[in-house]
């Protein structure tokens, strides 16, 4: 529920779901008023430590090697207004608006559950930021994932502080310029504020995020392309049949093939040949056959990041961390980023595969010793093309994702004087999955044509009713391939598709965990 037009967040408890959503367009917050009785809680306990003299490291003392210097009571502002500009060390491109708002939504989630012990001015200004879309300038490189993203979370913090750049509907612009307009005061920070505002895996996450949902986008359209593909060459149904799938007990594999029978369900271009005792087949290529324990199993590995992910997301990962019940204040390592590495490496696995198996599929299809339909997918082959050199570009993205699925997490390289001597490298690992997944929608966007094409070739024959409707909405605007014409506009078209998530009603919400999560 919402307070007016604004959606209420409740702190800890941010679901997949409405991340998803925040990724497509801004949906403007409002923070749960019970969360604020816990910043304050937080805050005060850090005002306590200082007023008892306690050394505690990053309230009155330097960061990482530096974690021995005792820093004076004056010095304190300084520390933490220092600690942002000195790690504002960036470099590359700057990360998307959507990745921003994740980033965001994700700090003021972290921050607001009361164990980082700042003020609720840093919040409020946080959630100023989101709503009125002031999207700080973030370098897409220079995170090892490690003591958090410390130099991506530090652009992040610097317009709180009046220093850096931001972006306000595509247009960038010094960060105090925007403020002034807005109405905005930058902060003085007090103590522990700057190392809350850096240490975390906000970053990590929120590009992992991305590649979550672009990874669902292209299961869901690689879904229904296969099944297209099955009817386009005759293949058999009998490898989705419920008997085989329990026998194995991959819950995964379960689940696609029960959604493959009831794509198919129904079509008049399986009926035609299901008893034909003269069909030269005696079983399909695996890339038909074994697509429920391919997608299966990339289902299984999808869920199993989406659950990590998920956890992080609601994760408190920076610090030290304020522990009110107790009045302690505890150091330890939440802002290493294995999980999300991990994670991201092993949803890395899942989109290649799924770009592997549709790549292998289209060059079937276009075979017509194989396929039995036209060679290349044309008529008049010789004189025309057809899906040649389509397939060539899908086969040249498949080796590319093949290539970046290599692990991240395994890299690690020491930094700091050897302090933070084994790191995660999770940003890196989150951040190749949109490239990856781009490859991949291109991919499985090729196969929905060529599987479209050949479903054309069987009529009078129809697939299924459920797929006619998937076909409807290509044709209505990517035309039946009839001679050689420019292509490559309708390859485009055909990704714009796959990854506006046109397909993933056909999967249904409860396959895919951020439609159910």
């Amino acid at each position: 529920m919402g307070q007016g037009s604004r959606l209420l967040i409740k702190a800890g408890e941010v679901p997949l779901s409405l991340l998803r959503t925040i990724v497509k367009h801004h949906v403007p917050i409002v923070l749960d008023q019970a969360a604020y009785k816990k910043i304050d809680a937080g805050k005060k306990l850090v005002d306590d430590v200082i007023a008892s003299g306690k050394v505690v490291y990053s309230i009155n003392t330097g960061f990482g090697a530096l974690a021995k210097v005792k820093i004076p009571a004056d010095q304190f502002e300084r520390l933490q207004r220092n600690i942002v500009l000195s790690h504002a060390s960036g470099v590359g491109k700057f990360l998307d608006d959507d990745i921003i708002r994740l980033i965001l939504l994700l700090k003021i989630n972290a921050l607001s559950q009361g164990y980082s012990g700042v003020r609720r001015e840093v919040v409020d200004f946080l959630i100023a930021l989101y709503n009125n879309e002031i999207y700080p300038c973030i370098p897409e490189k220079g995170s090892v994932g490690a003591s958090g993203d410390l130099a991506p979370l530090a652009h992040l913090a610097l317009p709180l502080i009046g220093a850096g750049q931001v972006r306000v509907h595509g247009i960038l612009s010094d960060s105090r310029t925007e403020l002034r307009k807005f109405g905005l005061k930058p902060l003085n920070l007090a103590p522990k504020e700057g190392l809350a505002l850096l240490n975390g895996t906000q970053v990590s996450t929120a590009l992992a995020l991305r590649g979550l949902f672009r990874a669902e986008d292209c299961f869901a359209a690689a879904i229904v392309a296969g099944s297209l593909s099955v009817d386009a060459a005759k293949g058999s149904t009998t490898p989705f049949d419920p008997d085989i799938q329990k026998v194995r007990r991959q819950l995964g594999q379960i689940d696609v093939a029960k959604v493959y029978s009831n794509l198919i369900k129904g079509s008049a271009i399986r009926d035609s040949h299901k008893d034909d005792k003269h069909d030269p087949k005696v079983q399909d290529p695996y890339s038909l056959r074994c697509m429920p324990q391919v997608m299966g199993a990339c289902l299984d590995h999808i869920r199993f990041a989406a659950d990590i992910f998920l956890r992080e997301v609601n994760a408190v990962t920076d610090n030290p961390l304020v522990f009110t019940e107790t009045g302690e204040i505890k150091s330890g390592g939440n802002f290493h980023a294995e999980p999300v590495a991990m994670a991201a490496d092993t949803l890395a696995l899942a989109i290649s595969e799924i770009g592997n198996m549709s790549e292998r599929r289209i060059a079937m299809l276009i075979d017509h010793k194989i396929s039995g339909l036209p060679p290349f997918l044309v008529k008049d082959a010789g004189v025309n093309s057809g899906f040649m050199i389509a397939h060539v570009t899908a086969a040249a993205l498949a080796s590319e994702n093949k290539l970046l699925s290599h692990p991240a997490c395994v890299d690690s390289i020491p930094t700091s004087a050897n302090q933070e001597d084994h790191v995660s490298m999770a940003t890196y690992a989150a951040r190749r999955l949109n490239e990856m997944g781009s490859n991949t929608a291109t991919i499985v966007a090729i196969e929905l044509l060529a599987a479209a094409q050949g479903v054309d070739f069987h009529k009078p024959l129809k697939t299924s009713k459920t797929l006619q409707g998937a076909m409807k909405l290509l044709r209505s605007q990517v035309s039946h391939y009839e001679e050689d014409h420019y292509f490559a506009p309708d390859i485009r078209i055909a990704t714009r598709l796959v990854e506006a998530g046109t397909f993933l009603p056909f999967v249904g919400r409860k396959l895919l965990p951020s439609l159910s999560m």
